[in-house]
C-alpha cells in the first residue's frame, strides 16, 4: 500500500506506456464487425473526456494553493468527498471507450479500480491527522466517491489563486492531448507499419 502510495505517478505512467503500445500493436476487429457501434463508443468517450477535463477545472478552483492547508468543502467537494478522483475516472473511462474497444476500456477502468481506492483511503488518513474532528464530520456527512447532488454547496464569492489555477488547468488538458494521441496512432496502425500481434474487442 505505501509503495502504490509512494510511486503512484511513476507507476500509472508506466502503465500508461504500456497501455499505448498494447493499443498501437491491437487490430479493431469490432470496427470491421460493427462500425456504428464503435462510433457510438468513439462519442461517448469524447462526451466523458469533456466531462472529465470540465470537472477537474472547476475542482481545481476550489483547491488548487489550498490543499492540506484548509478543509474545502464548498463546489464540488460539498457533494464529493474525492471529485478530483471522480472525475478522473470519468476521463480514464472516457480514453478507454476511445479505443474502440471494449477490452481496452475494461482494463483502464480495472486498472483504477485497484490503484485508487488504495490512494484514496490513504489520503483520508492523512486529512484525518490534519484536520481531526472537522474532517470528522466531512467523513460522516458527504460520501467518499459517488456525488450526492442534494448535498450541493457554493458560496457567492470564492478567493481563486490565478498562478496556482492556472497550472491546475493546464494538468487536466491531458485527457484530451490523449485522445489526440490515439488518434494519431490509429491513421499510423492504417499504414500497415505496425505489425497487428493481438486482435482485442
Amino acid at each position: 500500500m505505501k509503495f502504490l502510495v509512494t510511486y503512484r505517478t511513476r507507476i500509472s505512467q508506466i502503465l500508461g506506456l504500456a497501455f499505448v503500445v498494447l493499443f498501437l500493436v491491437s487490430g479493431k476487429p469490432l470496427e470491421m464487425a460493427a462500425p456504428m457501434l464503435t462510433g457510438i463508443l468513439f462519442f461517448l468517450g469524447c462526451l466523458l473526456v469533456g466531462l472529465a477535463t470540465a470537472g477537474r477545472m472547476w475542482c481545481a478552483q476550489y483547491i488548487a494553493g489550498y490543499k492540506d492547508g484548509v478543509l474545502v468543502r464548498e463546489g464540488p467537494y460539498s457533494v464529493c468527498r474525492n471529485p478530483l478522483y471522480f472525475f478522473s475516472f470519468l476521463g480514464c473511462a472516457g480514453v478507454g471507450l476511445c479505443t474502440e474497444s471494449l477490452s481496452l476500456a475494461a482494463m483502464l477502468i480495472m486498472g483504477f479500480a485497484v490503484i485508487y481506492p488504495v490512494i484514496i483511503r490513504s489520503e483520508e488518513q492523512k486529512l484525518l491527522r490534519l484536520f481531526g474532528k472537522p474532517y470528522e464530520e466531512y467523513l460522516a456527512d458527504v460520501p467518499r466517491f459517488i456525488p450526492d447532488r442534494s448535498l450541493y454547496y457554493e458560496p457567492k464569492e470564492y478567493t481563486v489563486k490565478p498562478k496556482v489555477f492556472r497550472k491546475a488547468a493546464f494538468d487536466v488538458l491531458w485527457f484530451i492531448g490523449v485522445v489526440g494521441i490515439l488518434e494519431c496512432l490509429e491513421a499510423i496502425q492504417s499504414t500497415g507499419v505496425i505489425p497487428q500481434l493481438l486482435q482485442l474487442y
